[in-house]
């Protein structure tokens, strides 16, 4: 059972130019970087447990209502608080983009506190853990509720992943990333990132300044030097995934201490919605893990999904194995 934990949000999408007035309307998706990745695993027969906290209205359960529908187990949902995070990123945008307005604050999960969360109970029968950087990025005290997890979760002997996702607007609290992440991260047993998000949250630094012109072995050697160092400053990780987007190619390096693979590289003509691929490519990195999968099964098989996300609207996946696995067979 893979327990993948952080904030469920809901993402405004507008259309620009002041149609979403005239039209009375803005779509609204479901979403939140781990209950993203918890999707793609549902959708792809691993069983998964999804953890945030909600308050206990009308709305939350109708959200979870849909949850559940994705075959995610919701038991360890704590209802708290009285708001639903929420974010607006105007249509064919990232969250990246300048355009992306967070409306987290005070949110029933921002409001988390030590000592809220039994994780003890929470943790019983997995043997995964999930959770990114997003977390810990909103304050100090949902920083240290990743630590409890993080703390129960390793003192169970279970396997612990982190997804390496920089937001600068979010680390608004006085504290720098490489202030925060990095005891969370020595934690971790699995890390999926790029070489400047090692640098920005793990403090370890990229060997590349820029991705301009650098040739893909070139990225390969750096990769490996990234990983190189990592495992030194973080001697409990011990595999690895980065992927990089270049103009339009796409691309994913993995590392499992004993084997270097990277993905099939991809072209790709025309994006969708960009929300989510990324939190793709980390299900089908624990997917392809958890199946014991050779190393370069791994990493194409999350490279592909994080593809195919591209190309659907929405923040979720819903992929069928058999159409990941077409994209690069």
């Amino acid at each position: 059972m893979v327990f993948c934990f952080g904030e469920l949000l809901l993402r405004m999408s507008p259309v620009l130019g002041g149609k979403w007035i005239d039209a009375n309307t803005i779509p609204v998706y479901v979403g939140g970087a781990e209950l993203n990745a918890a999707t793609a695993l549902a959708k792809w027969n691993i069983p998964v447990t999804y953890g945030t906290a909600l308050p206990d209205n009308y709305l939350s359960h109708e959200i979870i209502d849909y949850v559940k529908g994705k075959n995610i187990k919701t038991d360890a949902i704590h209802f708290s608080g009285n708001r639903i995070g929420s974010y607006y990123l105007p249509q064919g945008a990232d969250l990246k983009n300048a355009g992306v307005i967070y409306d987290r604050a005070f949110s029933a999960f921002w409001d988390l506190q030590p000592g809220t969360i039994n994780w003890d109970k929470a943790l019983e029968g997995c043997t995964w853990f999930h959770f990114s950087a997003i977390s810990p990025a909103l304050n100090e005290n949902v920083a240290a509720v990743c630590k409890e997890a993080l703390a129960a979760a390793s003192a169970k002997g279970i396997t612990i992943s982190v997804d390496l996702n920089y937001r600068a607007k979010l680390w608004q609290y006085g504290k720098a990333p490489t202030e925060v992440m990095p005891e969370l991260i020595a934690y971790c047993d699995v890390i999926m990132g790029n070489l400047w998000a090692a640098e920005k949250l793990a403090g370890v630094k990229s060997p590349l300044d820029d991705s301009i012109g650098i040739a893909t072995e070139t990225f390969i050697a750096a990769a490996n030097e990234s990983v190189a160092a990592f495992k030194q400053q973080y001697p409990k990780a011990k595999q690895f995934a980065y992927t990089f987007r270049l103009e339009n190619d796409y691309w994913a390096y993995y590392n499992d201490g004993s084997t270097v693979a990277t993905s099939q590289v991809y072209n790709i003509e025309k994006i969708v919605d960009k929300v989510g691929s990324g939190d793709c490519f980390m299900g089908g990195l624990i997917y392809g893990i958890t199946h014991n999968n050779p190393a370069d099964e791994i990493v194409n098989f999350a490279a592909s999904a994080a593809v195919g996300k591209l190309s659907e609207i929405g923040d979720a996946t819903n992929q069928t194995i058999e159409e990941v696995k077409a994209r690069y067979k």
